[in-house]
């Protein structure tokens, strides 16, 4: 009987990365800029003010879905968010 080597390799989790950490940091600007205290945003979105934070903190990811949304809120378009190259 053959039997394959499967190799796997480690990915890092998108949360620890640093583009993410820079989305991260980009939400947070954004929010201020836009003069929105994080309760506030959490009311635009129909939200809690926990689910700012957990996003703000790097505890929860975001779709595009939910990026395209903060963005509105926001009035940035998705450029200001992503990291290129």
């Amino acid at each position: 009987m053959y039997h394959k080597t499967l190799t796997v390799s480690r990915m890092e989790k998108t949360i620890f990365t640093e583009s993410h950490k820079y989305l991260v940091s980009r939400l947070i600007k954004a929010r201020k800029q836009a003069k929105l205290r994080q309760q506030d945003a959490a009311r635009k979105l129909g939200r809690t003010q926990s689910y700012v934070s957990k996003i703000e903190s790097g505890q929860r990811r975001i779709d595009t879905v939910q990026l395209k949304e903060l963005a509105a809120v926001y009035k940035k378009k998705i450029r200001f968010f992503i990291k290129l190259g």
